[in-house]
């Protein structure tokens, strides 16, 4: 019979990874998954298999087949990030975006400035999948404006953070939310309906919370929301017309259309709005390069560039600029190329036998619904602590998680958003972490002086645990 390891040997590449992305994140800083966490990745898998290979005799070729097969299955995973990226432009240019921004905007009140920011950050959040874009775009803006009426910085911040990681975890073009569905094998709108039930009352509790203090401290007037909202209009054409895009993709998430084919159409139906609404920011981006292009010519280049590539709008408005600036697909390659790595790095441990022999520690402990997804919160925050990296820690909860879930009989779904519950919406809350250290330099805001605002952030892992004490819709298999 084989021997397989110890849990304490199957934790040496666990804490050699640890110990590389710690390395990397004080190196590199926000840029470390532009190719040294993967590169961590990669030399933590080699660790694993010299282990496996040399004192437990695991075949390469196992190695290699389940290696195989976990990338296999990300494969849709890495589809949808494509389609994603794709989409997100397309959104942009074709002032779907915009105008959401547009007409969110003006239901501000200086008494409800609060509580508008967070809906408006989890709204552009929602929209764009990306709660960076969304701090680093709008937020700033939103911050000024708080300033001016004398909010404090800590709690504007946490508004803007409560918000976007909102968004962050509930759309469907969200990278973190594409990787917690892929991680446990979970259908992507799946996933995302079965968040609601935990993530709506964390977010009903967050805007009372902020309602009350906006009604409390109040402000004085809106004048720099009615300026970007001008500047927003001068710059592309808003009109209510271009709200049928996210109501046809509304309509065909309610239909449980497949992500693919619903994320494919809504990209199609944008590129086409963008060609009816604005031409001129086509002309624009297909002459971005320096190569001038005119007529129909000029039309299809810039929808292209807009699905495929990066683009940069000019505006009078610095803000304004950073915020209609999209990354297309190539603006996911990063990620995909992360996760890659990953799933060496969970095909390595699960060949070895190390996967296996860690989940056989949590099992011992795990009797009931709300100690399992009491552990797995536990854990996601302390790989969040540990590894400094949102997307590392989610893979790694998943493939901790992911066996101990089957054996107890729970359905995907339920991993899927206990790990979002707390790796998702906590990474923003640790000062060393990459989104931590991200959005104290963006909004000017340490980490510690945001983090007792962000109140959604916050209170999510516990509404996890008690979702899981009161056993609403937690259903076992037979």
């Amino acid at each position: 019979m084989k021997k397989m390891p110890t849990p304490f040997v199957s934790l040496i590449p666990v804490l050699s990874l640890i110990g590389l992305l710690f390395a990397t994140i004080r190196t590199f800083g926000s840029d470390a998954l532009s190719g040294s966490s993967q590169v961590s990745l990669l030399a933590a898998t080699a660790i694993c298999i010299f282990i496996g290979m040399l004192f437990y005799k695991t075949a390469w070729k196992d190695i290699e087949l389940a290696i195989i097969n976990n990338i296999s299955g990300v494969t849709p995973a890495i589809i949808i990030l494509l389609i994603i990226g794709a989409l997100s432009g397309a959104w942009m240019v074709s002032g779907v975006v915009p105008t959401l921004i547009y007409y969110g905007m003006k239901v501000i009140h200086p008494s409800f400035f609060l509580t508008s920011t967070c809906i408006i950050c989890a709204l552009v959040s929602v929209m764009t999948g990306s709660s960076w874009t969304t701090i680093a775009t709008i937020g700033i803006a939103l911050m000024g404006i708080g300033r001016a009426q004398g909010f404090h910085d800590g709690i504007i911040a946490g508004a803007i953070i409560s918000g976007a990681y909102f968004g962050d975890k509930m759309s469907p073009l969200s990278d973190t939310t594409v990787l917690a569905a892929s991680v446990t094998d979970t259908p992507l709108f799946r996933h995302i309906r079965y968040m609601l039930i935990t993530t709506v009352p964390s977010m009903i509790i967050t805007l009372i919370i902020f309602t009350v203090v906006g009604l409390l401290y109040g402000g004085s007037n809106s004048a720099d929301i009615a300026e970007f909202s001008t500047a927003l209009y001068n710059k592309f054409n808003i009109t209510p017309w271009l709200l049928i895009v996210p109501i046809v993709t509304g309509i065909l998430i309610a239909k449980k259309v497949p992500s693919i084919i619903t994320l494919f159409i809504s990209a199609l139906l944008s590129g086409i709005f963008a060609l009816i609404f604005q031409p001129d920011l086509l002309k624009e981006i297909a002459n971005s390069s320096g190569e001038v292009v005119t007529g129909a010519k000029s039309l299809f280049r810039g929808v292209m560039m807009t699905f495929y590539g990066a683009t940069q709008l000019d505006t009078p408005d610095s803000t304004l600029t950073e915020l209609i600036a999209t990354r297309g697909m190539s603006g996911m390659l990063n990620t995909i190329w992360l996760i890659i790595c990953a799933m060496c790095f969970g095909g390595a441990m699960t060949a070895s036998g190390m996967i296996g022999s860690i989940t056989s520690v949590f099992l011992k402990f795990m009797k009931k619904t709300v100690s399992l997804v009491a552990s797995t919160v536990a854990a996601g925050i302390t790989l969040n602590l540990t590894t400094a990296d949102q997307y590392i820690s989610i893979i790694l909860t998943g493939n901790i998680f992911d066996n101990i879930y089957q054996k107890k009989g729970y359905e995907g779904k339920l991993l899927s958003r206990t790990i979002e519950d707390s790796v998702t919406v906590t990474s923003v809350l640790i000062p060393w972490n990459t989104c931590g250290m991200t959005q104290a330099t963006i909004l000017n805001v340490s980490t510690l002086t945001y983090l007792p605002y962000c109140f959604f952030n916050l209170i999510s892992p516990l509404m996890s645990i008690i979702i899981a004490a009161i056993g609403y819709k937690i259903i076992k298999k037979e």
